[in-house]
């Protein structure tokens, strides 16, 4: 196995493994696309700011995705 798929694996794992759950909360995907946006979480954790949002969404994309959310779940930072 190269060295790059060593690194790829797990992450296909951690990406399987939460995509689940994302159907299962709808109280925060409100839209149901299967990430979160700043708006969906502030709505559930009126606590959470922009800055909190900007550190978690570590593509800079504006929305959190599979591996963003796993991350941030697993670290205690959101709710699982």
């Amino acid at each position: 196995m190269t060295r790059t798929l060593k690194l790829i694996a797990p992450i296909a794992v951690l990406s399987a493994l939460a995509v689940p759950g994302f159907a299962q909360n709808a109280a925060i995907d409100v839209n149901g696309d299967g990430m979160y946006s700043y708006p969906e979480l502030q709505a559930v954790m009126p606590e959470m700011t922009e800055d909190d949002f900007t550190i978690l969404d570590t593509s800079g994309d504006g929305l959190l995705d599979a591996d963003e959310i796993a991350v941030a779940t697993e670290a205690g930072l959101l709710p699982a």
